[in-house]
């Protein structure tokens, strides 16, 4: 059996490494020139540590983590607000979490294919012939590959899903914020934040701050604005959308790289009634994007590219796998993006009652008889257990 898929991020390499292992012929397609350098920092708790265990990730997720040790609030003058201890979470979500940048998790998932993957960098779709015997790709290069399954693990925008679905418009629920990452090079703030993820305690827009091992500092920010289209220059858009926030801030905004080093897009989520069409099928945000507030994408992105693989494995007839597929994984997705539709006007207020109450509410986490219930909350407590997942070693 052989399947192309398209989109080398975590559930593309992830569904990769997988189909490889159960004797899949697979390859993988990849718009950019080469392996993402753009990303924020991510929780792995230990139902997906249970996934990387059985993928064999998990000595070298180890090896890649960050030692965060807290969360804090910050104000405009440096004084915290708030904060919880990542102990917390850690316990709630059933284990210690690990912490570290998507482009590292990237690197692991690349590091652990084997040499029977084929993949490819600066290379996409151009068409697809999709019927009930396969598929056929034709590709940028003029060259075709023909598969028994096409996979779209493209990502929020997924290319794949505008050739089998049509426009992204009818199945994108824009949820009223814009996001942006970098990494910029500041010893100074990166001596200020000791280990800890600092969150700025402002109305309408925030930015946290993680420093890395090679002495930068990761940056994200997210905004209110009630319109989804992105600027023709993101930089210069966070200049101005960030601008008069303090602590570290101004420092961030003065070291902020080029557009070409910003990550920068919607917080949006995907709703679609259906996945798979003929050998067609989509994974990750291209079908289940529950959106940034969840902060749990790289968990269910995982998560559903080994319940796909599984499925392909344990099922004679592919049309019967991505079924079961959806069976499965389609429920857990739809009550992930009802709770973060319901919880967002919390992620960054826009009112100061709202701004004060979420500040009480980080530090009533601290207090030892609602622990658990607080630490659920950042981790994500339903993220899917193994048993929900079927994630099994071949």
């Amino acid at each position: 059996m052989k399947a192309v898929i398209c989109g080398a991020g975590i559930a593309g390499l992830a569904l990769a490494q997988r189909l490889d292992t159960f004797g899949w012929e697979v390859v993988v397609l990849e718009t950019a020139p080469g392996p993402s350098t753009h990303g924020y920092m991510i929780d792995l708790s230990g139902p997906v540590q249970d996934a990387a265990g059985a993928m064999g990730l998990l000595p070298r997720l180890r090896q890649l983590t960050y030692p965060v040790r807290e969360a804090v609030s910050i104000d405009h003058s440096g004084q915290i607000r708030a904060l919880l201890t990542y102990e917390q979470p850690g316990k709630a979500a059933g284990g210690q979490l690990l912490s570290l940048m998507r482009p590292d998790l990237e690197q692991a998932l690349r590091e652990s294919l084997s040499h029977r993957v084929d993949l490819r960098f600066a290379t996409s779709l151009v068409h697809i012939d999709n019927d009930v015997t396969g598929i056929r790709a034709i590709l940028t290069d003029h060259s075709s590959v023909g598969a028994d399954l096409l996979v779209g693990a493209d990502g929020l925008h997924s290319t794949v899903r505008s050739m089998a679905y049509g426009d992204e418009a009818r199945y994108l629920r824009y949820l009223g914020f814009h996001t942006a990452a970098f990494v910029f090079d500041a010893p100074d703030v990166h001596a200020r934040l000791r280990n800890r993820f600092c969150l700025t305690d402002t109305l309408g827009r925030q930015m946290g701050f993680y420093g890395l091992r090679n002495g930068k500092v990761a940056a994200l920010a997210v905004h209110r604005t009630p319109d989804p289209a992105l600027p023709d220059d993101v930089r210069a858009a966070l200049l101005r959308e960030y601008s008069g926030l303090g602590w570290v801030t101004p420092r961030a905004l003065e070291r902020c790289p080029s557009a070409d080093h910003i990550y920068y897009d919607q917080v949006a989520q995907i709703e679609l009634p259906q996945w798979s069409r003929g050998r067609v099928t989509l994974v990750g945000d291209a079908c289940q994007a529950v959106s940034l507030l969840a902060g749990q994408g790289a968990a269910l992105g995982m998560a559903g590219a080994c319940i796909l693989a599984d499925q392909l494995h344990r099922t004679d007839s592919v049309e019967a796998a991505l079924r079961r597929y959806e069976r499965i994984w389609q429920p857990v997705i739809a009550d992930e993006q009802r709770t973060v539709r319901e919880a967002a006007r919390w992620f960054v207020p826009d009112a100061a009652w709202q701004l004060h109450f979420r500040s009480g509410d980080l530090k009533a986490g601290s207090r030892s008889g609602i622990n658990h219930y607080r630490g659920a909350a950042l981790a994500g407590e339903s993220t899917p257990t193994s048993a929900e997942t079927g994630i099994r070693k071949p």
